[in-house]
């Protein structure tokens, strides 16, 4: 396949300081004998610099409007925001983290655009995983429970509670939904500052492999309304940790649950990037004016927590994207995808269609198959 032009613009989202490729990565793309442009500070907020990049062979250009017109792949860590949706056209891919289902207006602009979008977290390999997605739900998870420690600190309106207690003091009780990747990583940091902790999950197979690799450290409780709510009446600190590939999260914690919180406890809801598990996520917030109180309960909305670490962040992430952006650039989309199965359930918008069955149920949008549309296209070519 021909050279491609690789875009690497700027994050712009509210204190958002991850990037989408770190210099050994652009190196890697132009010994491959493709072009890479960097947008001027595309790199600071993660410890690079531009002369990191251009070491490395890569342009620096001063603007996103020339990173974006100039490239065939984009790659981004976070969604295009509405000042970024003028850039799409049809001849452009996308690369990047996307949550469509909670997006209905950048949906509309990738459709109306036909700009090819491949969202990180609905590749998936055969056996379920979500490669591009399990590094950031790892930082989401330890994060979960460093931002919820310290909002329980009472000089943030929290309870007054350290974690993990004192001799002759009781711990906190932290209360997990979810017990995938973030689920596992906030027990991981919940039990290592000494909390009391409980799972809840709906899989009986995943809650015995819980309580195996825990050695009963952790109490799992199988999911379902009455057991949700009883936990989380309990709860100093609640953590949503649910995921749906593609799809919006179910709102398993009520708005009466809420109201019978403690005062002062504290709910940090990771999945608030698909729409947000407990009802009373009513909004996204940022890190830089990060938390509400509803019924005198502390809540932590932040669609990009990894932000907030983005050196580690970074790092993790495109420890994962890289290896698919070569193949991108290299093969080109298709022969990718024939290479890598697993990038075909990454595909969310192509050729103006949303080519994600969770996706297009999410947004109530009418879906395509991808297989259906390349089906077209060969016909037409031949």
């Amino acid at each position: 396949m021909a050279s491609q032009m690789i875009g690497i613009p700027k994050e712009i989202k509210n204190n958002e300081n991850r990037v989408a490729l770190t210099p050994g990565g652009a190196g890697m793309l132009t010994q491959s004998g493709h072009k890479v442009i960097v947008q001027e500070g595309a790199g600071e907020g993660s410890g690079f610099s531009d002369q990191d990049y251009e070491k490395e062979g890569a342009s620096i250009l001063a603007d996103a409007a020339e990173v974006w017109g100039q490239a065939n792949l984009v790659m981004k860590v976070k969604e295009p925001l509405p000042s970024e949706y003028g850039y799409f056209r049809e001849s452009l891919t996308l690369f990047t983290y996307l949550h469509l289902a909670a997006e209905p207006k950048l949906a509309e602009a990738m459709v109306s655009s036909k700009i090819t979008g491949i969202a990180y977290e609905t590749i998936q390999l055969a056996g379920g995983s979500l490669p591009l997605l399990t590094p950031m739900s790892e930082v989401a998870g330890r994060m979960s429970v460093q931002v919820g420690a310290q909002y329980l600190e009472r000089f943030y309106g929290g309870r007054g509670i350290l974690l993990g207690g004192v001799p002759g003091v009781p711990p906190a009780d932290v209360i997990i939904i979810g017990g995938g990747i973030v689920g596992t990583n906030a027990a991981k940091m919940a039990l290592g500052l000494g909390a009391n902790v409980v799972i809840i999950d709906r899989s009986a197979d995943r809650l015995r492999y819980l309580d195996d690799v825990f050695h009963g450290r952790i109490r799992t409780l199988m999911s379902n309304r009455y057991n949700i709510a009883s936990a989380v009446q309990k709860a100093d600190l609640l953590i949503g940790a649910v995921l749906i590939p593609g799809a919006r999260a179910p709102k398993l914690v009520s708005e009466d649950m809420v109201k019978q919180m403690k005062p002062g406890a504290v709910i940090v809801d990771v999945a608030v990037d698909q729409g947000g598990s407990i009802e009373t996520v009513d909004r996204v917030t940022t890190h830089s004016d990060p938390i509400y109180v509803k019924h005198g309960v502390i809540h932590y909305a932040v669609a990009n927590m990894p932000g907030a670490v983005p050196r580690t962040s970074t790092l993790a992430l495109t420890n994962m994207t890289l290896s698919y952006a070569v193949e991108l650039a290299d093969k080109g989309l298709l022969q990718a995808m024939r290479r890598h199965p697993e990038l075909r359930p990454g595909v969310n918008t192509y050729q103006g269609h949303v080519t994600h069955a969770a996706v297009a149920e999410g947004l109530g949008m009418p879906y395509a198959s991808l297989d259906s549309l390349l089906t077209l296209e060969d016909g037409k070519s031949g």
